[in-house]
């Protein structure tokens, strides 16, 4: 799940923001309305552009517009530019759809710093036979804003009037540079490989990644192998569980939370020595493939399974059995964590999930997706048309609602390419369109939900629910005791819903019995609610993995 708070995720960092007067060209005859004029010089990029422009707009000089949370603070506008040549203009106007302001008319009078950027895509011809346009990831983690290669300009300052026609000039005449990659250390490892079943698919080399977090004492003692633990989350450089050997100067978190803390206790004695890996697999969608594949997205299961796995087994001592692989995540990381102990029983030993995304589509957030019409609206009122909640604080008060979500997709990119989190589970969950791009679950401006969509993700397995009750005679012996899921009882999102529907059915569930565990929190958790530290998520992982290891394995080896 990556919804406002963190949906574009900035980066922190304050950059030196260039604040400038602006000259503004006189409106041209016959054209009318507010605009701003985005072009790019030859210097900057010297070969035609497809891809999506965007304007930032704002009161507030720091850090610069395309690195503030838009929403709260920044206004945002885009539109689509197909083989947009140097200094050729492109113009986003009052026609522009905008988010949360839909049109640069509502922007009231006053001073503003405005910046724009624009995303780069690539052509890709995919072996499913369809061509389409879309950002590829610099490894970035589909972060447009700081992806290398994409343009930007400098900030400008400037008095915004509609009522006097404005016509603003902003060169992209910036390229944003390539990552600075993390180097490794003694406990921290970085891999990327290409992936020649994601090449094939999508016609260009794709790769995959992973960080690794090797246990205290792993080379001094070679004959040692270890359990692993595969920590689900989005798209980060950082290595597990946020471990970090260099203190802060003033930690900010308490010190059980703090990465630093952490580190200490994965160095202290008589801790289990385990291996942590997270997953790395953007694709052209979104951070993060959740671990399946996909028509969309293409064979990111398989490659996961076949290629990266082995991998990793092959370069780093872990135990290849199934009762030393745990699995754990939150959020996204949720989802995907539930998803592989169930959708692979017979190769994992246990997840411990924390507020996954929707485990059961009939509580999509607060969507039915199979029942309901609209997205947007709650059904089945004659005269009042409440507006459908996304997100809302711990006590209740509502936050953003899935129409303005929507809208800020729509924004963001045409055709499923807004790389945020709802055209995400469209490009994992549903069907190819016929344009080859993900086909809508509802149409982002009217919130009209497409049924044919719904049903398609729920009979090709994406409904966990649905699927853990289609097929528990097959898959529940393998499942006993392997799922534990935590979450808030007021999940910013709505997400604790969907696992009390889990949860109902698997306390139904005989021959075997699921006999595994659900936990809330109480009062008023919201989403990032978890009981345990990592701490004790480890220590509970290790005795899990003790207790299921079969008879005569040395598991003293890994309990120095």
């Amino acid at each position: 799940m990556q919804f406002p708070s963190r949906s574009v995720r900035w980066n922190p960092i304050t950059l030196i923001f260039f604040s400038i007067m602006v000259c503004f060209a006189s409106t041209p005859a016959g054209a009318s309305g507010a605009r701003f004029e985005v072009s790019f010089p030859a210097a900057t990029h010297s070969q035609p552009i497809t891809g999506r422009v965007f304007v930032f707009v704002t009161r507030h000089p720091d850090p610069e517009p395309r690195l503030q949370e838009f929403g709260d603070h920044a206004l945002l506008f885009g539109k689509d530019v197909n083989e947009l040549k140097a200094g050729q203009p492109v113009f986003i106007t009052e026609n522009t759809l905008g988010y949360p302001l839909k049109s640069l008319a509502e922007i009231p009078a006053g001073d503003y710093y405005v910046q724009g950027v624009l995303n780069v895509y690539s052509e890709l011809h995919r072996s499913d036979g369809h061509t389409i346009w879309a950002h590829m990831d610099q490894w970035e983690g589909q972060q447009f804003n700081l992806s290398p290669g994409n343009l930007f300009s400098e900030p400008v300052k400037a008095h915004l009037d509609p009522s006097t026609n404005y016509d603003l000039k902003i060169s992209l005449n910036q390229v944003i540079p390539p990552i600075d990659m993390p180097s490794d250390t003694g406990w921290v490892k970085h891999i990327k490989i290409q992936s020649a079943l994601l090449s094939r698919f999508w016609g260009r080399p794709i790769w995959l990644g992973a960080t690794v977090l090797l246990p205290k004492g792993y080379d001094s003692h070679p004959e040692a192998y270890y359990p692993v633990v595969y920590n689900q989350t989005h798209f980060t450089l950082q290595a597990p569980f946020g471990f970090e050997t260099k203190a802060p100067p003033k930690p900010e978190v308490k010190a059980e939370e703090s990465s630093y803390e952490f580190r200490k206790v994965w160095d202290s004695d008589r801790f289990p020595r385990m291996i942590a890996v997270n997953f790395l697999h953007p694709t052209p969608y979104f951070d993060d493939s959740y671990v399946v594949n996909s028509a969309n997205n293409g064979p990111y299961g398989d490659a996961i399974f076949t290629e990266l796995i082995p991998y990793l087994e092959q370069h780093f001592r872990m135990i290849r059995k199934p009762y030393a692989r745990v699995l754990t995540g939150g959020s996204t990381g949720g989802w995907e964590s539930i998803a592989l102990q169930i959708l692979h029983p017979e190769f994992f030993g246990g997840t411990w999930t924390f507020f996954p995304d929707p485990v059961d589509f009939r509580r999509y957030g607060m969507v039915n997706i199979y029942e309901d019409e609209n997205a947007f609206v709650e059904p089945k009122h004659e005269w009042m048309v409440p507006e459908r909640p996304l997100m809302r604080s711990p006590e209740g008060q509502v936050q953003l609602t899935m129409r303005q979500f929507s809208q800020m997709e729509e924004v963001l990119g045409s055709h499923g390419r807004s790389a945020q989190q709802l055209e995400a589970w469209e490009a994992v969950y549903g069907p190819v369109g016929d344009d080859g791009y993900p086909r809508p679950l509802w149409n982002k401006l009217t919130g009209q939900i497409d049924h044919e969509v719904a049903n398609y993700m729920r009979e090709h397995g994406y409904d966990l629910r649905f699927y853990l009750e289609e097929n528990w005679p097959r898959v529940g012996n393998q499942l006993v005791d392997k799922l534990h899921v935590y979450c808030g009882d007021m999940d910013h999102y709505y997400l604790n819903l969907a696992v009390y529907l889990m949860e109902d059915y698997l306390k139904t569930t005989t021959d075997p019995s699921y006999g595994g565990s659900f936990e809330y929190g109480r009062p008023m958790k919201g989403h990032g609610w978890h009981p345990m530290s990592y701490e004790q998520l480890i220590r509970t992982m290790a005795e899990h993995i003790l207790k299921a290891a079969p008879a005569g394995e040395n598991t003293a080896q890994w309990n120095y």
